[in-house]
């Protein structure tokens, strides 16, 4: 498996128009926002150089950012780094025992192909692995 880069952190948001003003305010531009339906969930993407800061914003009362803001409030939700080939990595960290949330790669903001890794495998942080093309 090869780790390509920090591709972004992920922020669980109460509301996302209110959040991007904050960032703006400190002089970053976003790339736009996105509703990903499959996920429950409204991002909004700021670049930071070599890596994004991505606000999300349930878009459902059952969604996961609802039920992670439930649980733990707003502030980071995960991390997420870049892989050159997210078929391989899989299949690589399945081998090595890592548990995985996603068995597959499913859709992500951005046409990114994702995948989450359990925080029980990960020292308690929600690691998400995204190709990209």
């Amino acid at each position: 498996m090869k780790i390509l880069k920090i591709d972004h952190i992920g922020i669980a948001v109460k509301n996302l128009a209110e959040s991007m003003k904050f960032y703006e305010l400190l002089g970053l531009e976003s790339a736009g926002t996105e509703e990903v339906a499959e996920q429950k969930v409204r991002v909004a993407f700021f670049p930071t150089g070599e890596a994004e800061i991505e606000l999300l914003e349930s878009t459902s009362p059952d969604g996961p950012i609802a039920r992670h803001i439930e649980k733990n409030g707003e502030g980071i939700q995960h991390i997420a780094l870049r892989v050159e080939n997210i078929d391989e990595a899989l299949a690589e960290l399945r081998e090595k025992g890592v548990r995985l949330i996603d068995e597959k790669p499913r859709y992500g903001a951005g046409g990114a192909r994702i995948a989450f890794l359990h925080p029980k495998s990960t020292g308690g942080i929600l690691l998400e692995i995204s190709e990209r093309s």
